[in-house]
């Protein structure tokens, strides 16, 4: 899931006499709404292809693992046609496995179901989750069923602890921890610090902006997502709205205080 963000106006955190972020959260994935754009997929010709992806992936459908590049999360990826209606994929770092997925396609065509997990966080054990795609273009004449463009209509991820985060204020600073092993401590001046556990995010700048914290994450100086997060009247519930620069879509999602 991503971060919390936006930019206009930077007040000091001792505004706050105690700040409304402080604790731990927990994401309700129910209540999300998922971005409207696409993703565009194309398996055809022994080739495997996801258009949408940041980077692109584009690798042979031989169930051989392939050297993928610019992608800081893996540098090898296999893909496994089962049959015309369901593919496997896995990917590696370094000779780890990071990921799989096993995606199947309902039989009227209109349904992508995705069943994955991810093993790179550095704590917590593997992430498994399930993404359930609508059609919303078919592929071209004779690829195989995966293929065209679906719009994300649900996520599920079954390992609560992916979903927790904590913040913690002092002075002008905020720090935020996951037990997955994602960390930082940044004061609110706009000024970039590491961002720990992460591999595809380097560093992190935060602001405040009236009662809302700017968050803005960096892969190697550049820009990839910015968004803001906002805390309920009754500091039950916090709401971030997300813009990912990488992938060009926008998301918004509810936690609730623990």
């Amino acid at each position: 899931m991503k971060k919390l963000l936006f930019i206009l106006l930077l007040v000091p955190v001792l505004g706050w006499a105690q700040s409304p972020f402080d604790g731990t959260w927990k994401i309700d994935l129910s209540k999300t709404k998922l971005p409207k754009k696409p993703d565009v997929l194309l398996l055809q010709d022994g080739m495997y292809e996801c258009k949408t992806c940041a980077p692109p992936i584009k690798v042979k459908a031989d169930g051989q693992f392939q050297p993928v590049s610019g992608n800081p999360y893996v540098d090898m990826e296999k893909v496994t046609v089962i049959d015309d209606r369901h593919v496997n994929s896995e990917s590696q770092k370094a000779g780890k496995q990071m990921s799989t997925v096993k995606r199947s396609v309902s039989d009227d065509s209109n349904t992508l179901t995705e069943e994955w997990t991810y093993s790179g966080n550095p704590s917590g054990g593997t992430v498994s989750g399930t993404d359930t795609m609508t059609r919303v273009a078919k592929g071209p004449a004779g690829s195989n069923a995966v293929s065209g463009s679906w719009r994300e209509a649900k996520s599920d991820v079954a390992t609560a602890d992916a979903l927790l985060f904590t913040y913690k204020s002092g002075g002008d600073s905020l720090s935020m921890t996951t037990p997955t092993g994602q960390s930082y401590d940044a004061k609110l001046d706009g000024k970039q610090v590491p961002y720990v556990g992460d591999p595809g995010t380097t560093t992190v700048s935060l602001k405040r902006i009236g009662d809302s914290i700017e968050e803005t994450d960096y892969r190697d100086g550049k820009v990839i997502s910015v968004g803001k997060s906002t805390v309920s009247p009754d500091g039950k519930t916090m709401t971030i709205v997300v813009d990912d620069k990488l992938h060009g879509t926008a998301s918004t999602y509810l936690a609730v205080k623990q």
